[in-house]
């Protein structure tokens, strides 16, 4: 599976959000991520740190709001799960297994997966999307401290910074294979 099909259980919980309780939002959210995982694992690849993380926070969550339920705005439980997936991704960058370099092994021969610049690139990938979160962490304050503020805003914000983590994802790694290319051939003639 690929790094934004394991976003799945977050696009689920946004989608959700504003028409289910947060309860069942963040419960389902949570179920995608474990057949997620279970799927993984029955497929004999390793678990994912995004997917495993997924679970966690979700479920976590979930039974938060539901043992508090007064404790949480809708705003304040979408703060918590960017906030929560934020975490997730500055960690596996924290730990030197940023998160995209699990899937991209599976989609490259272990010659690739093995060079440094394999790995450097994936945690200039992963640090993209640490900071869209990070963006959207910062709109979900916004929101939730500033009311007045149209909720189209921080839809948009959102939106858009998840939409330019995309983009990064598929035009840096050709890039970097553009530039190698180019330099094998400047060094052959």
């Amino acid at each position: 599976m690929g790094t934004l099909f394991s976003f799945s259980p977050f696009i689920a919980f946004a989608l959700q959000m504003r028409a289910i309780s947060a309860e069942v939002t963040l419960f389902s959210g949570a179920a995608i991520a474990l057949v997620l995982v279970l799927h993984e694992l029955s497929s004999g690849r390793s678990v994912k740190v995004l997917e495993a993380g997924a679970v966690v926070l979700l479920g976590a969550l979930g039974l938060y709001v539901t043992l508090m339920p007064s404790a949480y705005s809708i705003r304040g439980v979408r703060l918590a799960v960017d906030a929560g997936l934020l975490a997730i991704v500055l960690t596996s960058i924290a730990i030197r297994l940023p998160f995209t370099l699990q899937y991209a092994r599976e989609q490259v021969s272990p010659e690739i997966a093995a060079l440094p610049s394999f790995v450097a690139v994936n945690t200039i990938i992963a640090w993209a999307w640490a900071a869209a979160f990070a963006v959207m962490v910062l709109t979900d304050l916004v929101m939730l401290y500033r009311p007045q503020v149209s909720l189209w805003i921080g839809i948009a914000l959102s939106i858009a910074a998840f939409a330019g983590a995309v983009w990064f994802t598929r035009w840096y790694p050709a890039r970097v294979r553009a530039r190698a290319i180019a330099a094998r051939i400047k060094v052959g003639a």
